[in-house]
């Protein structure tokens, strides 16, 4: 039972796709990230600089309010002793009358708590309000006293606002006047301070949002160059594995047709003119034994049995050349030196055969592989080299093993006069990609000219001791 459909198991092109677009997109998003991080690290640092500088200006507004209102009524505390009630009504009337803008105003506390000057909010005045706290639980009136009795100083806290009623953050100077154990400030609210911040905040993730569009436009473009080039690639990669593959298809048929037409002229040039020979004399023999002539009778029988012989030979040897039985039974070094005895018997070339004991050590690949590129090999010095000696060695070793063709013929034509590479070099070079080995050919011309074959296979493809031992005696039973 499959666990996933098909259609959502990626091919080879796509996993290739997925394989580079992954790091693409992992990157995009750990820039984003990082930028992310550090426009935000930025920008909450500018803020913090922007809120510092408009509270310190709001704070050096109060000061400067404070002391306007302290110089306007110096001349009244600084002669006035700390009971002269007349002194202290009148600095109260100069508080009361000094109201700024919508909110801004002056209060005045004693140290006991009882609010003496709150022209805006005068329901607090003449009434005790120690232990009063603002929304957020912080102290209000205890703090202005503490402040008050240090000399001055700045507090925030929640209040409402005279022209609204609405709760608002406030930062008020406070200033202590020792003599008379009052604590005198004024207060601005700061909403318009956090207002800016609030829109500097979203200005920045509005920054910060625009810049991972931007990186996630630039990724998505990037994607899809990375997915339209590799479908530029995988079709054009395709029509190439197409195209080679109707062109080893076409020479699979014309080495088939190629093969049938060989086994055609050797069946009818060969076996099929021995057969009429022998069809001749026995035909030949009946008719001198239908005559009675028995002591001529000998010399066609001999001949048309001689015939037989010579046919029965041919046959074995075309069998021999389409699969050498020799191969499965004995192995790859006796197929080996069995060719190479019948290349020297049929051209006369003078050849050598070397070999460590293989035995069948090499898989069934493997040796059919072997065989049939040393078989091409001794076609081509047979038809090309005009070679007088050939001598090939078989052997294992380490990296796996290697098959060597040497000859002294005429070599290869350079390179610029070959019309391509020949179909049996061809073969070979198929042949032995297939099983992921190598093939090298050097050739030179001249006075020491000749042409070198090596083959390497791998050691994969040589099978351990006892698997060849099993595969020995299946064979033989």
């Amino acid at each position: 039972m499959r666990l996933i459909p098909d259609f959502l198991r990626p091919n080879y092109a796509q996993k290739l796709s997925l394989l580079a677009t992954l790091p693409l997109i992992v990157a995009g998003a750990a820039i984003a990230v990082l930028v992310a991080i550090q426009s935000r690290a930025l920008a909450e640092r500018e803020i913090k600089a922007l809120e510092q500088q408009l509270l310190q200006a709001k704070k050096a507004e109060l000061r400067n309010y404070v002391t306007q209102a302290r110089n306007g009524f110096s001349h009244i505390y600084g002669l006035a002793a700390p009971d002269d009630e007349e002194a202290k009504e009148k600095v109260t009337q100069i508080l009361s009358a000094m109201i700024y803008d919508r909110d801004g105003f002056f209060f005045v506390y004693d140290y006991d708590g009882t609010n003496l000057v709150s022209p805006r909010q005068t329901e607090y005045i003449n009434k005790n309000w120690r232990g009063l706290t603002d929304s957020r639980g912080t102290p209000v009136v205890d703090e202005f006293i503490h402040l008050a009795r240090q000399g001055a100083g700045w507090h925030t806290f929640m209040w409402e606002k005279p022209s609204t009623g609405e709760e608002a953050q406030m930062v008020a100077y406070v200033l202590g006047l020792q003599d008379w154990r009052w604590a005198i400030g004024t207060g601005v609210f700061i909403d318009d301070v956090l207002a800016s911040v609030a829109a500097s905040r979203a200005e920045v993730e509005t920054r910060i949002r625009r810049t991972f569009y931007y990186i996630g436009g630039i990724t998505l473009f990037a994607l899809g160059l990375v997915f339209a080039s590799g479908m530029v690639l995988n079709i054009r990669e395709r029509r190439l594995a197409d195209a080679k593959l109707k062109e080893l298809t076409q020479r699979v048929f014309d080495a088939q047709e190629e093969e049938r037409g060989r086994v055609a002229r050797e069946l009818h040039d060969g076996i099929s003119q021995l057969l009429v020979g022998v069809r001749y004399a026995l035909d030949n023999a009946r008719r001198r034994l239908s005559r009675g002539d028995f002591d001529h009778v000998d010399a066609p029988l001999n001949k048309g049995i001689s015939h037989l012989g010579t046919a029965i030979t041919e046959v074995r040897r075309i069998s021999r050349d389409l699969r050498p039985g020799v191969l499965d039974d004995l192995g790859l070094g006796p197929a080996l030196k069995a060719l190479t005895d019948d290349f020297a018997t049929r051209t006369g070339i003078e050849t050598r055969f070397s070999t460590v004991v293989f035995r069948n050590r090499l898989d069934a690949d493997a040796k059919i592989a072997l065989y049939r590129i040393a078989q091409e090999a001794l076609t081509n010095i047979e038809r090309h080299a005009e070679a007088t000696e050939v001598s090939m060695d078989l052997r294992g070793h380490a990296r796996g093993a290697t098959m060597r063709i040497t000859d002294n013929g005429r070599g290869l034509p350079p390179v610029q006069d070959r019309g391509g590479p020949g179909i049996g070099l061809r073969n070979m070079q198929e042949r032995i990609e297939q099983l992921d080995g190598t093939l090298r050919i050097l050739s030179s011309r001249g006075t020491q000219s000749g042409t070198v074959i090596e083959v390497l296979l791998p050691l994969s493809h040589l099978l351990p001791p006892g698997d060849a031992a099993n595969a020995n005696s299946k064979r033989v039973s």
